[in-house]
Order: C-alpha cells, then structure tokens, then sequence
C-alpha cells in the first residue's frame, strides 16, 4: 500500500470512529453507556487524555501481557519540537497531540504525520516593546487536545486550547471548522492549559487563573462543541445569595481568584449526564487571613451537570486551605462492591495523599470520613479550621508527619555525608516543627532566629495530577505516591524584602507572607556529597533527607480500602550502588491494561517502565533519552498491533512487540 493510500485509509477510520462506536463492527469495551445518545470508547482507542468519560486510564487492550511484555521495542519516535507532558488520543489507528505551535495527526503504526494545523502567528499589527524580545505566537496546550466524536450531521472534531482560545478542526483534515467560532476559534475569556472534557454537544474547561488573591474567578465553564456558544459558567467563589457564600467571611469573597480547575481534565458519567470538577485551592496559598471560614467550593469535588452546569453535590478534601493542597484531578469512576449490590463510585487521591471513595451520585463518603482536629498555628489574623476530614482507611498513601527521632536519613540509607548535611541543614534552620498532619506554618517575629516549619506532604504534594487508574476487571485502583516536604516560616512583610519566585504573597501589599529565610520555600533535602556554597546553597546533587523510599507506585483495594501492594518507583543514580532504588518521581501517574500491566514513566530517571498489576513485581524497563513526565496510553494501530506511548521531554515515543 502506497502512503498516501495507507494516510487516505486511517483518514476513513477515524472519520467513521463515531459510527462504529455507537454500534457498529469495532469493539466496544465494557464501560458501554446506556445513554445510547453518547458512545463508548472503542477498545483500541484512547478518546481522553484518562482514556475514557470515567477517566480510568484502562485499556482493554490485551496483546501486551506480562508474559511477552519483556519484548517490548521501540517502534517509533515523534519529535514535538518543546518539552511537553501531553498525553495522545489514538481513534482508529490515529494519534493525535499538541506540538508547540501545532496541533498533529500520526499514523500510529509509522509516527509518520497525516496531517498538521500550525497555529496561527502572533497578530503583527500589536506593536512590540522598544528594544523587547520578539513576541511568540501562541502554543497549545502542553497537556493534550480533546476529540468529539460527531454526530448525525456533522463529522468528528479535535479541540485544543492555546492560552484563552479554543479551537476545532475536522479530525480527519486538520482544518478549522468554519461553524465553530470565528473560522473555528473561540475566546472563552481566561487561560487554560488542560484539554476540554466533552460529554455530548458541551466541551468543559478550566481555568489556569494565576494564584494571585484577587484577579480573574477560577470559574468553571462550558462551550457547545458545535457552534464555540457559551453553555454555562459555574461560579467557585459563590456570591451573595448563592450556597455556602457564608463560608466566606465578610468580603473575602470579592475579586477571590484561585479556586479554580486547574487540573487537565474531568471524568464524566455519561449514563447520568454529571461532570465532577476538581476546583483547586483559593489564594494565596499559604496565608488565609484574609479569607475567614471554610472557603467551599475550594479544594472540593464539585458535581454538576455537565450540559447545564447546575450545582448537584460536592464534598471538601481540605477545610480553608494554607497548604496549597490543591485538586490536580478528580478521580476515576468506577462501580464499587457493597452488601452484594454495585454502587457507582468515584475514587480520589490528590496532594494530601488522602484516598476518598464516595458515592457519585450523592457525594456521600463509601469509606468513612471523620473530622479530626489538627494543628492550630500562632500567626496573628489567621483563621484556621478545627478540624480536617480523614477517611478511616487506608492509611495515607505518602508521608504526612516528621519525628527527626524516627524519620531523619541516616548513614546506611544513603551515604554519611548526606546525612551529615542534612542534620546540619535541620540545625542552621532552627530545627523542623511538625505536629502531624495539616500542620500550618509557624509565624516567626522580625529578626527572630529561625524557627522553621516543615510540612508532608509539601507543596507538589503526595500524588499529583497523575491522579489514579483503575482496573475495571479487578477494581484495584494505581497510584504513584511521593513523599515531598516543604519548609518555612510566616513573617511580617518587608516591602523590600525579596520572597522568592513563586510565591504568589509576594506580589501583594499583605501583611504577611510565607517564606523561607532568606528565600524561597524549599524541600527539605540536602546535597548527597554534603557541600553548601557560601551562601548556604547545597553543591551537587541533592535528595530528600527524610528516610527511603521515597517514591512508590502503589494498588489499593477501594471496596476495602486496603493498600494491596507497594513497589519502590524510580532509582537515584547519584547515589552510590546497592542504594539506588530508593524511588524517584514526579508529578504523572500510570495507565493499566487488561493484559495484567500497569505501565508508568514519570520517574526522574528517564525510564519508563510496567509492573504486574497483581504483584507490583516489575516486568520491564526502557530507558529513555528524557524524562517521561507524562501519563503513559496504549492503543491499537491500523495494522492491528498493539502499542504503548508516553511523552517522554520534547518527543512521543511508541513501543510495541516484534
């Protein structure tokens, strides 16, 4: 077969992806909706950057299993052209990604483009700043793009965000489409930097609002995928006479910006019509004086339905938050085992490391939740909550407490160096306070010593916007869970004083602001060969100086909330041999397939790897050329192989079987 008859060939299989998901010859697997109105997903593709409407990241795919996994090659590879942590869609043998400023289609067997919608330029008429740099044209989103898959009139569409724009193009042409927007563009008025969710004519969308106190809402929001309409726009700070607007203390609620859906997508259940958005933490992050009560819809699972944006439930992971535990993700959905019957269920894991199962359609909690009482700080004008809500089991799933006694790395973990830097760094930080969990800041008086607070998990928090996956044959539910920390202080605002980038305090006229002296927030982590320059800056390669492991990948049973096994995620390969595997990770998280494999990158050492779902032994390992911060998908190309991919730095790098 000729390219250009093989390029014309997918064309038709994804054009007819919406035909014979809805019933025709292409398998279907068993998430089938009985909403006959909205597909299931095709079991070779990958229709979301979570795989499907419940965001399960499982693939019924089952070529690859643990017996010939060890096999696996590298089949191809695309260069994007920047760094990206994108996830694919695969439909009928087409891949389709961001890539700076385009947005590509790959034939999934070669890598080999189909076709390419480059963005279009920086308007030339906006004058440029005198002696500025030369202003870039727009990217898209560095998270993934979203597919409609059509209706009786109208062919199936990809949409992508690029800053405030949301665009469609034809799906199998890459062309704009003409009814969408202006010439299929759509401003939908703030920044965002997921991928819309689609649940039948209505895309979803964040907001990528900056954590700055008071700016734009973080407001949720909808547009029909049809004609770039708005649908509806769900307010997260809600205003006088809306529900819970009294858990906003006097006027902390105007202008509050944060609170918002940052997170790169949302699961949907298609039977019921519901969308559960995670809305993130209020700003700033660290200081809530000036945002008296709980401060809902923050940190909360928000369900809504998803056509009208109408308010349905919501349940709080974290009482008025100064920890910035934020929602990277909601949660998959799944049916849940109880007395015999099955419950549908969501499953939750988000920064505090916390697992939540709760009811879907009423938001009420599976395993029980609590509401324990937890640390209370001294900073003067600060509210804090009494208490915080813990589910019973299991317990959390990274570290949440700090004992120097019991958790300060020592000799034998790593080397005596590291250790010896770390209990130097403890000492020349005036000691680590920690009461346990929800332990807030300490507030340190102007030109007192130190007196450092140190919190678990830290600001890039337990499990991030990796966020879980599911087995839909076993239920078991897959984690990669790190354990991070972050140390610091609440002082008095020095106008001149420098408070580090990223801290969103500091460019507000606050009374206070968090930050460590005389810098930014940091880890607590020190360098390996324990040498500080003289500003007190570690030299070298650094890791954490709490105690090993520090990453795992982690399967937990919801039905009873019991963790069924833990591998150590990830190597260190600064430190010396037969002390590498201490685990290594950042923010992404695995996929699992019913071939009995949970495959994961998002490890710092450029590996990407799979582990038996039912053991966590590992099976197989490639090393990579960057790190695959990115969410790894599985598909099933037009020749009818099996691949996996993961966004591994600039490039999409596809494995598959001899």
């Amino acid at each position: 077969m000729t390219l250009t008859a093989r390029r014309r060939s997918i064309l038709c299989a994804a054009g007819l992806a919406f035909l014979s998901a809805a019933g025709g010859p292409a398998a279907a697997d068993e998430a089938s909706s009985t909403d006959a109105e909205w597909p299931a997903v095709p079991a070779g593709d990958w229709w979301t950057i979570n795989r499907d409407w419940a965001a399960t990241r499982f693939s019924p795919l089952e070529q690859i299993d643990a017996e010939n996994v060890g096999g696996l090659e590298q089949a191809w590879t695309y260069v994007l052209g920047s760094s990206s942590t994108a996830v694919p869609l695969a439909v009928g043998g087409v891949l389709y990604v961001p890539a700076g400023d385009r947005v590509v289609a790959l034939d999934g067997d070669t890598g080999e483009e189909v076709w390419v919608h480059r963005l279009r330029p920086a308007s030339s008429a906006e004058p440029a700043a005198e002696a500025g740099p030369r202003r870039r044209g727009p990217t898209a989103s560095t998270r993934g793009v979203a597919y409609w898959p059509g209706d009786s009139e109208r062919a199936p569409r990809i949409l992508f965000t690029a800053g405030s724009e949301l665009t469609a193009l034809d799906a199998a042409t890459g062309e704009p489409v003409a009814e969408f927007g202006e010439n299929g563009v759509v401003d939908v008025g703030v920044p965002y930097g997921g991928a819309p969710v689609v649940y039948r004519h209505a895309a979803i969308l964040g907001a990528a609002v900056g954590e700055v106190p008071q700016g734009p809402p973080g407001n949720a929001r909808a547009f029909d995928v049809r004609t770039g309409e708005k649908l509806w726009e769900f307010w997260t700070v809600p205003r006088p006479g809306q529900p819970f607007h009294e858990t906003w203390g006097g006027d902390s609620w105007r202008e509050r910006s944060g609170t918002n859906m940052w997170a790169f997508s949302a699961p949907i259940d298609a039977e019921r019509g519901i969308v559960y958005l995670p809305i993130s933490s209020p700003a700033p992050n660290y200081f809530g004086g000036r945002r008296p009560g709980a401060n809902v819809f923050g940190n909360s699972i928000v369900a809504v339905d998803a056509l009208t944006g109408e308010y349905r439930w919501h349940f709080q992971t974290v009482h008025h938050d100064i920890w910035d535990s934020d929602m990277p993700s909601a949660g998959a959905l799944f049916e849940l085992e109880r007395d015999g019957e099955r419950v549908p269920a969501i499953a939750h894991v988000g920064k505090t490391s916390y697992f939540f199962v709760l009811d879907r359609v009423t938001g009420e909690p599976l395993i029980d939740v609590e509401e324990r009482p937890v640390p209370r700080g001294d900073v003067p004008g600060e509210w804090y909550a009494p208490t915080q809500p813990f589910p019973v089991r299991p317990e959390p799933l990274s570290r949440v407490s700090f004992d120097p006694e019991r958790d300060l790395v020592r000799p034998e973990d790593t080397t005596p160096e590291h250790a010896a830097a770390c209990q130097e760094l403890m000492e020349r930080s005036g000691g680590y306070h920690n009461e346990g969990p929800f332990t807030p800041f300490l507030y340190k008086a102007p030109d007192a010593p130190p007196r450092s607070t140190i919190q678990l998990p830290g600001g890039t928090g337990g499990v991030n916007w990796g966020g879980v996956a599911i087995d839909r044959q076993t239920s078991l539910v897959y984690v990669n869970a790190h354990d991070t920390s972050l140390v610091g202080w609440i002082e008095d605002r020095d106008p001149e004083g420098n408070y580090g980038r990223g801290t969103a305090e500091s460019t507000q006229p606050y009374d206070r602001a968090s930050i460590l002296g005389p810098g930014p927030y940091a880890s607590f982590s020190a360098p390996i060969g324990g040498e500080f320059d003289e500003a007190g800056r570690p030299v070298g390669p650094t890791a954490p100086c709490y105690r090993p492991p520090w990453a795992r990948l982690v399967a937990i049973d919801p039905s009873a909330g019991e963790i069924v096994w833990e591998s150590v995620l990830g190597l260190d390969e600064d430190l010396p041999q037969g002390k590498q595997r201490v685990g290594n990770s950042g923010s992404a998280g695995p996929s699992v397939t019913a071939g009995g494999l949970v495959f994961v990158g998002a490890t710092n050492d450029r590996r990407f790897r799979a582990f038996d779902a039912h053991t966590g032994k590992e099976l197989w390992t490639a090393r990579l050329e960057a790190n695959a911060n990115a969410n790894p998908m599985t598909y099933l190309a037009a020749s009818g192989k099996q691949h996996v991919a993961v966004v591994a730095g600039d490039r999409v790098v596809a494995f598959a079987l001899p």
